[in-house]
């Protein structure tokens, strides 16, 4: 790869062409994040009402530290955790800065396979800081305008159906991205994701690496654009290339650093990167981003890149991680639990860790279901496990509405929030459960606002936090979505209702879940 700088940010060089950048842009341009990781110690000793809003609400974003005007003076930080793989000594670690928030602490493994924690303060964050490094986390460039966690299959390694083991892989093109050459400015977030396995997770993601052969040599398509948002969502497409495994850092590399140059700064409505592509064209993108991709690989590598037609080795919904399964390791297991709404206290992470060394390898994943697995237990461990209390909190065969039951954190930590969305979410699933037979699960994802980061979309049902009137008065409510496809032949749910009062959600939802998908009232419902 080559030596060459960080570009210094479309920002200047849009701006020097007279376009007009919006307000976050300027912000951006005046700082950089990432210079405040020094000065965290001093930030926290003078206190986060001293600081100015684009410090507060922008920069500290760069470093994962999110300020939570609906908590003044308690903040969440995003970790990053490429593949969702965590060991016991990690989760310790995160344990005990829960433990230290008191009450308003907790964690919530997120859609994108990681950890937030709540409820520090900003005096905490230099400490936190050293801690993480400690033991190999990092929150860098987790939030605002940057690459976010790079996500995988949650059972790379230890799947029997995977074409290959996405870890490595994931791991390079972080540690590019994270690199002196990677994007320190980009107009929008941007997610990043690698598949090696038949299961469809990956298409909301900007950049998007499937596997695929070409000329009977196993690697990866293409696919780029997809993203969800208040104003518009969309399926990644096919770009048209073919990549080996070990071009992917570069690739992923070319990509980020063609949309730092290129990708708008006037509305950031239109920022993602889906509307670049339409700016331009496919074909003229394409041809773009491989003339970027030469300046890390050569021109030669890059005008060698194979063309092809998108097509790939995926072809199912992703699978429940939940229950106990054979790894392709002989005689070992992964036991898959599930969180509920993937909320976590201390206890229970501390707890959750015990079982990982005592029982497995001591490495564990996290899946976008929100939910959790315990890595290479032997045969002669398992019956020990399944007898441990906090297996009926975190259940290895929960109902079939509960395993895959995904929310966002609602308003009681996020502002844009209409509803509570995990304590909503959990309330209604339970309801169901109990009034309800399922042949098979169901896919809920509930979201609290339009910004979609409970992603409605990708649901069989999603619900989107809303208000409607009733007797003249305005009420919380709930959008719902129905049909969303993860499957060889994908789809994002469509509007199905724009706005049922919470009260009636779960007599609305058990009548589409009889007409949908096969449920039965239970005979035994009381």
């Amino acid at each position: 790869m080559s030596a060459a700088q960080p570009s210094a940010g479309g920002a200047a060089s849009q701006a020097a062409a007279g376009v007009k950048l919006n307000k976050v842009e300027k912000a951006k341009a005046e700082a950089c994040g990432l210079d405040l990781a020094p000065r965290l110690a001093e930030l926290g000793a003078e206190g986060w009402e001293s600081l100015d809003e684009a410090t507060l609400t922008i920069h500290l974003k760069w470093l994962g530290i999110f300020f939570r005007p609906v908590t003044p003076g308690r903040f969440m930080v995003r970790l990053r955790l490429p593949n969702g793989v965590l060991s016991a000594d990690q989760l310790e670690v995160l344990a005990d800065v829960v433990d230290r928030c008191g009450e308003h602490g907790s964690a919530d493994i997120t859609t994108r396979q990681n950890i937030q924690l709540r409820g520090l303060l900003l005096e905490d964050m230099a400490p936190l800081m050293s801690a993480l490094e400690s033991v190999g986390l990092t929150s860098r460039q987790s939030g605002h305008d940057n690459p976010r966690n790079v996500t995988g299959n949650p059972l790379a390694g230890l799947d029997p159906e995977e074409f290959l083991d996405t870890r490595p892989l994931v791991d390079a093109i972080q540690e590019a991205l994270l690199g002196p050459e990677g994007p320190r400015n980009l107009p929008r977030k941007f997610n990043v994701a690698v598949g090696g396995a038949p299961d469809s997770f990956l298409l909301h993601n900007d950049l998007a690496f499937l596997p695929a052969h070409h000329g009977g040599e196993l690697g990866f398509t293409v696919m780029v654009g997809g993203f969800f948002s208040a104003q518009r969502n969309e399926l990644a497409i096919p770009l048209g290339v073919w990549l080996r495994g070990e071009q992917l850092p570069a690739f992923s590399l070319a990509v980020l650093r063609h949309y730092e140059r290129e990708g708008s700064r006037e509305n950031r409505n239109k920022t993602r990167l889906m509307y670049l592509i339409d700016a331009l064209g496919l074909e003229d993108y394409r041809s773009q981003v491989l003339d970027t991709f030469a300046e890390f690989v050569g021109v030669e590598e890059a005008a060698a890149t194979p063309a092809h037609d998108g097509s790939h080795l995926v072809s199912q919904a992703p699978r429940d991680i939940c229950g106990v399964h054979a790894q392709k390791q002989e005689g070992l297991h992964w036991v898959g639990l599930h969180v509920p709404m993937g909320r976590l206290e201390a206890a229970s992470m501390l707890e959750l860790a015990r079982l990982a060394r005592e029982y497995g390898s001591g490495e564990l994943r996290l899946s976008e279901s929100q939910n959790a697995l315990i890595a290479n237990v032997p045969e002669g461990r398992l019956d020990a496990l399944l007898v441990e209390p906090l297996l009926e909190r975190y259940q290895v065969s929960p109902g079939p509405l509960q395993a895959e039951a995904v929310s966002c954190t609602g308003n009681r930590y996020c502002s844009f929030a209409l509803i509570p969305t995990k304590s909503t979410a959990q309330a209604v699933v339970d309801e169901l459960e109990r009034r309800l037979e399922l042949p098979h699960g169901v896919r809920t994802h509930w979201t609290g606002c339009p910004n979609a980061c409970g992603q409605p979309y990708m649901g069989q049902i999603g619900l989107m936090g809303a208000k409607t009137r009733v007797d003249g008065q305005m009420v919380e409510a709930a959008k719902i979505f129905l049909g969303g496809a993860m499957d060889a032949n994908p789809k994002l749910a469509a509007l199905h209702d724009k706005g049922v009062p919470l009260s009636q959600l779960p007599d609305v939802l058990e009548t589409l879940l009889v007409e949908h998908y096969g449920a039965r009232p239970r005979t035994d419902a009381s």
